[in-house]
């Protein structure tokens, strides 16, 4: 049994806690979010009341935050994990921040002598949940394998992206074709629904045809298509249209950076950040809503 800390206790971070404890390690926990908490501490997480108290006690600590700010600050700041940790300390970060944000973290723990790992996930609540996420995984091999019995517990699929930042280029990459993809779909249903195509038809073509992906399967925009999609609740949240509009902003920030121009993604991200600025607290299919012009 090993005591692992993890901060940041939301949505995925929760759940992603409580797998640990389910394997028998002793997790501490620490998040701003009272609600948080209270679900965490349910599952057998041991709350602490600070980063210093977790960041001292734990021998592997894992981050799950929204930004490459809040890593820098909780990791590098002066009452973070980096000043407080004990020497041997893996540092596993599965935020999605910007790479640069990821690099400078990556810097300052090797500096210290420690391992760490950009280790961004996939998959969303359910897979959380499940402990099936796919990571991706940024690192020395040396770290990476002492990240991995951890890693494990969490995810169905580690995979070893390359050096530092790695972890994070690759989640760019994929969260911007889901969002490019999603905006696809639900296009399309909009444009089938004002041809007068039946939704249940052009499903079961679209599904077995060209026109297929992950994003018609897991996030169907359409109600009654899918079981346990978030069009057939409400568009309640599995993956919010802010957290969608963040990753496309971190993607077209990477290609500035990288000098590569992303026309598809680009107005996919226009197309979420209008989403974002009415109806973020809303899953990402709820785009068809600002497709279509709203319900």
């Amino acid at each position: 049994m090993t005591t692992v800390g993890f901060i940041g206790l939301g949505n995925m971070g929760g759940p992603m806690a409580a797998n640990l404890v389910a394997a028998g390690h002793d997790v501490l926990g620490f998040d701003l979010s009272q609600t948080a908490v209270a679900t965490a501490r349910e599952a057998g997480v041991r709350i602490t009341g600070s980063v210093t108290e977790l960041a001292g006690a734990a021998r592997v600590v894992i981050t799950m935050l929204p930004t490459g700010r809040h890593v820098q600050d909780v990791v590098l700041g002066d009452d973070g994990v980096l000043k407080h940790a004990v020497d041997g300390t893996v540092v596993i970060d599965s935020s999605t921040i910007d790479i640069q944000s990821a690099r400078a973290v990556h810097a300052a723990v090797t500096e210290r002598g420690l391992p760490v790992v950009d280790a961004p996930v996939s998959g969303g609540v359910a897979k959380a949940r499940a402990g099936t996420l796919t990571f991706m995984v940024g690192g020395t091999q040396e770290a990476v394998g002492l990240a991995r019995p951890y890693l494990n517990v969490m995810g169905g699929n580690i995979i070893h992206a390359g050096a530092a930042g790695a972890g994070q280029a690759a989640k760019i990459c994929n969260n911007m074709l889901f969002g490019a993809t999603m905006t696809a779909v639900a296009e399309a249903f909009v444009l089938g629904e004002r041809l007068g195509l039946d939704a249940r038809s052009l499903f079961d073509i679209v599904s077995t045809s060209s026109g297929d992906s992950w994003a018609l399967h897991n996030f169907c925009p359409w109600p009654g298509l899918v079981e346990g999609s978030a069009a057939d609740n409400g568009y309640q949240a599995n993956f919010a249209a802010t957290l969608m509009s963040k990753d496309l902003r971190l993607a077209l920030s990477a290609a500035d950076e990288v000098g590569v121009t992303l026309p598809v993604s680009s107005s996919a991200n226009k197309v979420f950040a209008q989403l974002a600025s009415v109806d973020g607290h809303l899953d990402a299919s709820a785009v068809i809503r600002q497709i279509r012009g709203r319900d």
